[in-house]
């Protein structure tokens, strides 16, 4: 209960700061009722409404994961965040590969069968992306190909 009404209370502050914020937008001598001021402000009142209810009617405390399952969240998101930096230097196939590996490997820890899944889903994901979208992947890393 303690964590949504903390969470009520800044989202009620930010939708505030957002209505405030609204009522700085100059509007032209020629602008229609819910115009480009009055749209955010009613967008802020809901969620300054919203805010309110977390903080007046919270729900049960929460069952929050073990710290393992915050440091699978971790590995993943630095996973993700190697795989955008990757594509361009090697090409779509290998770190779709590696990263579909990892990923399927923390779902379910059968090292053949991630590796599996991560050579079937670069491939597979290659052919749609390539061929039946229209995209213009790299498979492999230029200097590789030539």
């Amino acid at each position: 209960m303690t964590s949504d009404r903390i969470f009520g209370l800044v989202a009620a502050l930010l939708a505030l700061a957002y209505i405030v914020s609204a009522t700085q937008i100059q509007t032209s001598f020629l602008s229609d009722p819910v115009g480009p001021k009055v749209f955010p402000i009613i967008i802020g009142v809901i969620g300054a409404i919203s805010a309110m209810f977390l903080v007046f009617r919270p729900d049960p405390e929460p069952q929050w994961p073990v710290a393992r399952t915050f440091a699978a969240l971790g590995l993943a998101v630095i996973v993700l965040v190697a795989y955008a930096y990757a594509l361009k230097p090697l090409g779509f196939l290998v770190p779709t590969a590696v990263v579909a590996a990892i990923l399927s490997y923390q779902i379910s820890p059968r090292a053949r069968y991630a590796a599996i899944t991560g050579v079937s889903l670069s491939v597979g994901l290659f052919l749609i992306f390539r061929f039946a979208l229209g995209l213009g992947l790299v498979a492999f890393p230029r200097w590789l190909v030539g």
